[in-house]
C-alpha cells in the first residue's frame, strides 16, 4: 500500500483566512473544503466562497512540513492487505478515542500508544475514527460529569497508528472552555493528521474531507446530534469556533451536493441513546434524510455499546454505533465490547462489509477477540442488526 500524505485540515485553513483578512461567509455558504489527490499529494487546497468580493473564490495551497518531532511513516504499522482494483477501496471504521486516567500514559510514546491495534486500522485505504476529547493542557473545565483533554500527542498517536481522518464532532470537544477549543484548533493546525467536525468558523467545521482513492471521489462529512452543554455553547457559527451540529442546514445541503457532483459521501455522526443497543428514533430520521440526500453510507458513537449496522433496502450502509474503542475507563460488560468495521466500496456503493471484534483490556486497549468472546461479540453484532432493521447483505 502507497505510504499515506496529509492534507492540511479545514481548521487551520480557516485560521490562516481570518489571520490574513478573508473571512469565510454566512454558515450556509459554501466553506472551505479539503482536498488531497489518491493520498501521495502533499498539496492542500482550499477555496472559499464569502459574502466580500475579497473573499470570494480565496484559494490557499500549502506544502506540509512535517515536524520531525511527530511519528513519520516509517513508524505507522505496515500494510497487509492486497491492494483492491481502480475504482474500489476500502475504509475502516471505529469507536470513540480518548487519553484520560489509564489511557493517558499512552501518550509518553505516541507511536506505540495503540498497541497491538494499530494493526486492525492499518490495513484498509482509509480510515477513521472518533477522537472524543479537547486536546489541550489548560482552559477552563466545564460543569460537567465528565470532562476529557489530552495534549497535542495524541494526534500524533492516532497518525502513528494508521488513523487518516478522525472527527471530533462530539460532545467533548470543548470540555475546557473557549481558550480549550483555540488551544484545539492550534494542536489541529500543527498535526499531519486530518480533523473534522470542528473548526474556527461554521465553514471551517462543516466542511468535508475530501479525496480520491484509487480513482473514486470520496466526501466524509461529521457533525454531533448530541444535545448538551457542547452543542448549546459551542456549536460552530459563522464568526465563532465550535463544533458541526446535525441541527444545522449545513449537513445535508452538503451531502446533497457532494453527491449531485458524483462523490461518494460517508456520513459519521455522534448519536443515539447510551447504552441502547437498538438505534432510537432520531437516529433512524437523520439516517433517512441523508440516505436520500445521497449519502453512500452513516456511521456513529456516543450509545457506548454496539448497536445496529448493515444495509438499508436502498443500499446505503449503516452502522449506528461502533462503541467505545481506546477508552479510559472498563465497566465489566457490553460498554467493553467494540471492533473494526471494514467497508469495501465500488464507486458509490457500498459492496461489502467486514467486523473484526475486539474487546478493552485492563489498560483500554481494544485487543482483537478470540475464542467464546469473539463468538459472542459476533452474535451481539448480528442481534443488533436485526434490531434495526438492517439486512448482513447488500440488496440486489
Amino acid at each position: 500500500m502507497t505510504q499515506r500524505r496529509r492534507p492540511w485540515p479545514a481548521a487551520v485553513v480557516a485560521l490562516a483566512l481570518l489571520a490574513a483578512g478573508c473571512g469565510s461567509g454566512a454558515a450556509g455558504e459554501a466553506g472551505p473544503v479539503v482536498t488531497v489527490t489518491e493520498r501521495t499529494t502533499v498539496v492542500a487546497s482550499v477555496v472559499v466562497s464569502g459574502t466580500s468580493s475579497t473573499a470570494s473564490d480565496a484559494v490557499v495551497a500549502t506544502t506540509r512540513t512535517p515536524s520531525s518531532t511527530r511519528p513519520t511513516s516509517s513508524s505507522r504499522p505496515p500494510a497487509t492487505s492486497t491492494a483492491p482494483p481502480e475504482g474500489t477501496f476500502t475504509l475502516a471504521l471505529a469507536g470513540d478515542v480518548n487519553f484520560s486516567e489509564r489511557t493517558r500514559d499512552r501518550l509518553d510514546d505516541p507511536a506505540t500508544a495503540f498497541g497491538v491495534a494499530a494493526a486492525g486500522l492499518a490495513r484498509a485505504d482509509l480510515t477513521m475514527l472518533n477522537l472524543e476529547t479537547a486536546i489541550t493542557e489548560a482552559g477552563e473545565q466545564q460543569d460537567k460529569s465528565y470532562t476529557f483533554r489530552a495534549p497535542a500527542s495524541a494526534l500524533d498517536a492516532l497518525w502513528g497508528a494508521g488513523v487518516d481522518v478522525a472527527t471530533m464532532a462530539n460532545n467533548h470537544a470543548a470540555d475546557y472552555g473557549a481558550s480549550g477549543l483555540q488551544d484545539t484548533l492550534a494542536a489541529i493546525g500543527g498535526s499531519d493528521l486530518p480533523v473534522i467536525g470542528v473548526g474556527a468558523d461554521a465553514a471551517a467545521a462543516y466542511a468535508p474531507f475530501e479525496t480520491t482513492v484509487r480513482g473514486v471521489p470520496l466526501s466524509v462529512f461529521a457533525v454531533t446530534a448530541v444535545r448538551e452543554q457542547t452543542l448549546a455553547n459551542f456549536t460552530a457559527g459563522p464568526d465563532s469556533a465550535g463544533v458541526a451540529s446535525a441541527f444545522e442546514p449545513e449537513l445535508v445541503a452538503g451531502v446533497r451536493k457532494a453527491a449531485k457532483a458524483g462523490r461518494t459521501v460517508v456520513v459519521y455522526l455522534h448519536w443515539g441513546t447510551e447504552y441502547e443497543a437498538c438505534p432510537d428514533g432520531d437516529q433512524q430520521a437523520l439516517a433517512n434524510e441523508l440516505a436520500a440526500a445521497g449519502a453512500s453510507a452513516v456511521v456513529g458513537t456516543h450509545a457506548h455499546v454496539l448497536q445496529g449496522a448493515g444495509w438499508r433496502s436502498d443500499g446505503v450502509y449503516v452502522a449506528y454505533g461502533l462503541s467505545n474503542y481506546l477508552w479510559w475507563r472498563s465497566f465489566g460488560n457490553e460498554q467493553d465490547d467494540n471492533g473494526v468495521l471494514t467497508l469495501s466500496f465500488t464507486g458509490r456503493k457500498v459492496t461489502a462489509a467486514s467486523f473484526a471484534p475486539a474487546h478493552l483490556d485492563d489498560a483500554g486497549i481494544p485487543v482483537p477477540a478470540t475464542g467464546a468472546t469473539r463468538e459472542r461479540i459476533l452474535q451481539q453484532w448480528d442481534d443488533d442488526r436485526e434490531c434495526a432493521g438492517l439486512a448482513a447483505a447488500p440488496p440486489r
